[in-house]
Order: C-alpha cells, then sequence, then structure tokens
C-alpha cells in the first residue's frame, strides 16, 4: 500500500472517529435534561404551549404553565422562581393566557 493511500486511510479514520464521538456526546447531553413545565419565560419555551401555538418560542407569558424548557435532569423542582412558583415535570394549569 502506498504512503498515500495510508494517509488518506488514517484521515478517513479519524474523521468517522470524530463523527462518531460527537454524535455520543450529543446523545449523551439529551439524555441529561429533562422537561420542565412553567419555567419559561415569553418567547424562550422549548416547545408546547398549549392549543393554538406551534412550538419553540410560542409562548406568551412569562412561566406559562403549559410549556415547557430542557433543563438539567433533576434540578426541574428546586427551581426558584418569582411569585413562589415552581417548576414541574407535567403541564400546569398557572399563568395561561387568556
Amino acid at each position: 500500500m502506498s504512503v498515500n493511500k495510508i494517509a488518506t486511510s488514517m484521515i478517513v479514520a479519524g474523521a468517522v472517529a470524530t463523527a462518531l464521538s460527537a454524535v455520543s456526546i450529543s446523545s449523551a447531553s439529551a439524555a441529561a435534561k429533562e422537561k420542565c413545565y412553567g419555567v419559561a419565560l415569553a418567547g424562550k419555551n422549548d416547545c408546547k404551549a398549549g392549543a393554538g401555538t406551534t412550538c419553540a418560542g410560542t409562548s406568551k407569558v412569562d412561566y406559562q404553565g403549559n410549556s415547557f424548557k430542557a433543563v438539567e435532569k433533576g434540578t426541574c423542582l428546586t427551581m426558584s422562581l418569582p411569585g413562589g412558583r415552581k417548576g414541574s415535570l407535567t403541564a400546569l394549569t398557572r399563568d395561561i393566557p387568556s
């Protein structure tokens, strides 16, 4: 095998290893998150903001109970929010725009 073919093979192998590593890190990060309802600021939710909305960025009010933000797993229920609000792992009925 020529030196050029060996070098090319090594470069390709390195690129594949890097790509696989990036996928594995991305999967680990996603697994370490959970949906936390009622903690997003208006327009900053990750998804789900009630009937008539589409997805990310569609919450109308701060801390809208039926919209969520992905947060580090295990932190949702301990977040301190204004007005004594707490995050929830399920949708809430508070702070819903009329």
